[in-house]
């Protein structure tokens, strides 16, 4: 009796060594077999891995075990590092609200690499979308198609370029690290605040690059394109225009040196001078060197916001916007830092009050700066606000409309709730008016 060709086997038929997969069948195929079925396991593994830790950092098991932090209890368990931990906690809360992302783990259809890029968008309504469209690509390939999108995007929807993250390896040192890790800390305690590594590593460059050796010019020595029909802003970056946020754009607004108009050749990064040459415009700063100066010497030539004892490349802030009619008169104006410029004006931060009277200073949520904020609530408050800076609403407008909203819905309310809300706000103060 001939023997059978093994390609033609049912399911039903085949053998399976717990250690060579089909038997009989080449050493490949047996590895592939093993590979896929530990690739599978995997996953699954790593969906429960994330529903224990959950569950053991919410009943307070370290606590109980004795350990100083949750982050020295994985460590010890798993040998990971602390922020590796936050990122698992990160993935597996997001997976208690997308059903189907975590359907797709436990049974291994998607690896946990893929299933964390999905979860930095993927919302309820726009999870199976992502899934088909991450199915068969690496999780590269789904990193970059992540990319650019922010959470409720669906995949079809335009990238947005503020809203892609760039990442910054580096291979030091013992000393090295040790010493990048004192400055962090050295800043973030200076700030008065938690800071992300965003808002630390733009702190220590702008601390390198010294600031400006005239106190009577804008610290904002970088330079900044900013399209006058968009209002759309980049930076130049050892020849590279790379795209910044609306807040950026508006930091340098309030401080900055305006060089005239320039050209920029269509789909290239390189500046071409679109003046006479000969007779380029003279440069002109935001806020005359004088009154900056007198501002700086008033606040001591550091930054106002309680706590914070940043007093290099500092920025002089308009407490009334400038686009919005506030004027340069030293009583409209105050010395901030990067990170404290930047959440004023992103909207996690909120300056009211005038110099003379003094000024109050406030997180999104409302509460009095340096008591604990509601992270939620923050994150939430400041995400409404940049979505109606984005829709066109003045800085002020958009605030004082999140403000009103919230004392109609409550603290409690979701993003798409409260949006809706500051919304009605302002169309009923249009038709007022």
């Amino acid at each position: 009796m001939a023997d059978e060709d093994p390609t033609r086997m049912g399911a039903e038929d085949q053998e399976f060594d717990i250690d060579h997969g089909v038997r009989g069948a080449p050493e490949w195929e047996r590895a592939h077999t093993e590979l896929v079925e530990l690739a599978k396991s995997r996953a699954g593994f790593d969906w429960q891995e994330g529903r224990a830790l959950l569950r053991a950092m919410r009943s307070g098991a370290h606590v109980r075990l004795g350990y100083a932090s949750f982050s020295e209890y994985i460590e010890r368990l798993f040998g990971y590092s602390p922020r590796f931990t936050v990122e698992r906690l990160r993935v597996a809360e997001a997976l208690e609200e997308l059903p189907a992302l975590g359907r797709a783990l436990a049974v291994g259809e998607l690896g946990w690499s893929t299933v964390r890029e999905l979860t930095r968008v993927a919302t309820a309504e726009t999870e199976v979308e992502w899934i088909e469209l991450a199915r068969g690509g690496t999780a590269r390939e789904v990193e970059k198609l992540v990319s650019g999108h922010r959470p409720g995007d669906a995949p079809g929807d335009p990238t947005d370029p503020t809203a892609r993250r760039h990442v910054l390896r580096l291979e030091l040192s013992g000393e090295a690290l040790a010493t990048f890790r004192e400055a962090l800390a050295k800043l973030r305690r200076e700030a008065g605040e938690a800071l992300d590594d965003d808002a630390a590593i733009l702190l220590m460059a702008r601390h390198v690059l010294g600031g400006p050796r005239d106190d009577r010019r804008a610290s904002y020595q970088v330079a900044v394109t900013v399209c006058e029909d968009c209002g759309r802003g980049r930076q130049q970056a050892r020849g590279e225009l790379v795209e910044v946020s609306r807040e950026v754009v508006e930091m340098a607004t309030c401080d900055a040196q305006h060089i005239g108009e320039v050209d920029t050749h269509v789909g290239t990064s390189t500046p071409v001078e679109g003046l006479d040459a000969d007779s380029p415009p003279r440069a002109k700063q935001t806020i005359a060197p004088a009154l900056r100066r007198r501002v700086l010497l008033r606040d001591a030539g550091r930054c106002v916001v309680p706590g914070c004892r940043h007093a290099v490349f500092v920025d002089i802030h308009h407490l009334e916007p400038k686009a919005e009619g506030g004027s340069n008169d030293a009583e409209n104006l105050a010395t901030l830092c990067a990170a404290h410029h930047r959440a004023v004006h992103s909207g996690r931060l909120t300056i009211e009050g005038c110099i003379s009277t003094g000024l109050a200073f406030r997180h999104a949520d409302g509460r009095r700066y340096g008591e604990a904020p509601r992270p939620r609530e923050v994150e939430i408050r400041a995400t409404v606000f940049q979505a109606l800076r984005k829709l066109g609403f003045r800085e002020t407008e958009a605030r004082r409309a999140v403000e009103r909203a919230v004392i109609h819905m409550g603290h409690d309310v979701a993003v798409e709730a409260l949006l809706r809300a500051s919304l009605d706000v302002l169309v009923e103060r249009s038709v007022a008016a």
